[in-house]
């Protein structure tokens, strides 16, 4: 072979290990860094994006003027107040509730378990219109109850402390899951240690225990602080009542005035990503400071903790719980929708007479918007996750199995929507798609892009940790026996993956149906989906249809949930 045919092969050869990652870095700007920059540089415009226009000219920072206002910083203030008071109870909650599940001999361990869990199949902003239905000042159905017994009104939700409540307790179960393993798999090693030379068990777990769980503690801690802050449905539905504005929900109202003011808006989203960043760098510093294992090589058997006279107050205390985060608002939603009107005058009274029926139920379950609205979540959630599955697995592969240049570029920037709040992320995509030379917005498809851009961290994260535990070498050898490079990854690797892709897949399909904050700004009348339809009929007082919905919503994600531990997450399903 000539030399100029080597050449001309080493060219092919160089252009084809580019091709893919410059396709690769072109959809992800699109789906991901052109959003981003877009809210960046309306931060410092006069004019917001639009079709054939981005003013890159009239340059100012007037924009941050908004920041100085009262307005601002009240909301900062009380999105600090309501991440650090809301990060408190929730870490309070899940990490008493993973330590006696995990390493005590309280009775019902197993109850417990689901406890910490179960709240996790109710999304906030549902248990937050559950509690408003509970709790409100004057119409609550708890106080309501009240009145009926004779006694004052003992609730009200709409105010910075319910605010507090409402995200504590549906933010515990990150809290318990993360502290809950971390417990579940300690080496029992430096504990047995510290008994055999005369330790008293409060001992062993003032020095020993919590301080190996820190890590983990610290990192729920910082995570429910970061979720919380940006948090913008909860804030809107229990905070609005009681004009309590918090970042995210000022950022709406800005978007939301007659004119739009998107260039202040984008000005209070920079400062929420700063925030945002800045505890996330918190975080990975604090949990990369720290090296520890967890799990030996010899068996686990951790000795309970003794509770003594707790064991029953423990799980008292779990119950309390379950029936605040699960029982009541079940009942609330329950009880306002098949009860004939919306306003309810007594609660007691409702069960002895013909006020109660299924009339309601049916009606609104057999609503056109309704019936509408979940065909198209279930579209856009299956889109999503199909679609969100393969390019995470694809980005995956290619910075975790191959040389090719730029790759570890792929993998920031897959990770960079776990920095920027929702409601930022779907202003920017709301900037991007009308900008766009395509006709895209006011379709579904626009939707499925937006999930797929937002859940792009846990796509990644999953597909990674998938490929990571599969050795090379099986697929290696189908190419040394002749087969191509992507016949083995078909034929080799995605069968060996087939129950963790299967989990990412349904992961990324629950938090499709879960999602209300990034389609915001992108629905239109025809596009609706339910988490929208609960949210609008929340907000315009049609209070039965919300409940309605709402039930139906957390009977689907609930069945999502099943399906995924039984069919993805169950490793029975390997063989």
């Amino acid at each position: 072979m000539s030399r100029g045919a080597r050449a001309a092969g080493r060219a092919r050869s160089s252009a084809r290990r580019v091709t893919v990652p410059v396709i690769l870095y072109g959809v992800l700007a699109v789906l991901i860094l052109l959003p981003i920059a877009l809210v960046v540089i309306s931060a410092f415009s006069t004019s917001t994006p639009r079709p054939g226009n981005i003013d890159l000219v009239n340059l100012t920072l007037k924009n941050f003027a908004t920041l100085l206002g009262p307005g601002v910083r009240g909301a900062a203030v009380n999105s600090l107040i309501v991440g650090v008071g809301s990060s408190l109870l929730a870490l309070a909650v899940g990490a008493f509730l993973a330590f006696v599940a995990a390493r005590t001999n309280a009775p019902a361990r197993r109850f417990l378990y689901f406890v910490g869990l179960v709240p996790m199949f109710l999304p906030s902003y549902v248990g937050a219109l559950a509690w408003s239905l509970l709790a409100g000042p004057n119409a609550g159905l708890l106080n309501i109850l009240a009145r009926d017994l004779g006694v004052p009104a003992i609730a009200d939700i709409f105010n910075i402390t319910g605010l507090i409540f409402v995200l504590g307790i549906y933010y515990a179960p990150y809290a318990f899951l993360l502290i809950h393993s971390s417990l579940s798999l300690m080496n029992p090693d430096l504990e047995e240690a510290a008994r055999v030379h005369g330790s008293s068990p409060r001992t062993v777990l003032r020095k020993i225990t919590f301080p190996l769980s820190l890590p983990a503690i610290l990192g729920a801690a910082i995570l429910i602080f970061t979720l919380t802050v940006e948090n913008f449905p909860v804030a809107q539905i229990v905070g609005n009542a009681g004009r309590v504005d918090t970042l995210p929900t000022y950022i709406y109202r800005l978007m939301n005035a007659a004119p739009a003011r998107g260039n202040e808006a984008a000005a209070v989203a920079i400062a929420l990503v700063v925030i945002v960043l800045i505890v996330t760098a918190i975080q990975r510093r604090i949990v990369s400071k720290r090296t520890y294992t967890t799990v030996s090589g010899k068996g686990l058997r951790l000795t309970p903790v003794n509770l003594g006279w707790f064991r029953i107050p423990a799980l008292v205390i779990g119950c309390v719980y379950f029936v605040l985060s699960t029982v009541l608002p079940m009942l609330a939603l329950l009880f306002v929708t098949i009860h004939e009107s919306p306003y309810v005058n007594t609660v007691l009274g409702a069960f002895s007479s013909d006020a109660l029926g299924l009339g309601a139920f049916i009606e609104a379950l057999s609503n056109d918007v309704v019936l509408r609205a979940t065909v198209n979540s279930v579209v856009v959630a299956i889109a999503a996750a199909l679609i969100g599955t393969l390019l995470s697995f694809i980005v995956s592969y290619l910075v975790n199995r191959t040389t090719l240049p730029g790759r570890n570029g792929l993998g920031y920037i897959s990770m960079l929507p776990l920095a920027v709040p929702s409601i930022v992320l779907g202003l920017g995509l709301l900037w991007t798609w009308l900008m766009l030379p395509l006709p895209v917005y006011g379709t579904l498809l626009v939707l499925i892009i937006a999930f797929i851009a937002a859940q792009m961290p846990q796509g990644y994260q999953g597909a990674s940790s998938s490929i990571l535990q599969i050795h090379r070498d099986l697929e290696d050898s189908a190419v040394m026996h002749g087969a191509g490079r992507i016949r083995a990854i078909w034929k080799v690797t995605v069968p060996l993956l087939r129950v963790p892709l299967t989990s990412t897949f349904l992961l990324l399909l629950m938090l499709s149906m879960r999602e209300l904050t990034v389609p915001l700004f992108l629905f239109t009348t025809d596009t609706r989906l339910i988490s929208i339809v609960i949210f609008d009929d929340f907000e315009n007082g049609i209070l039965q249809r919300s409940a309605a919905t709402s039930l139906l919503y957390c009977v689907v994600i609930f069945v999502l949930a099943y399906i995924a531990r039984r069919f993805g997450a169950d490793p029975r399903n390997t063989r």
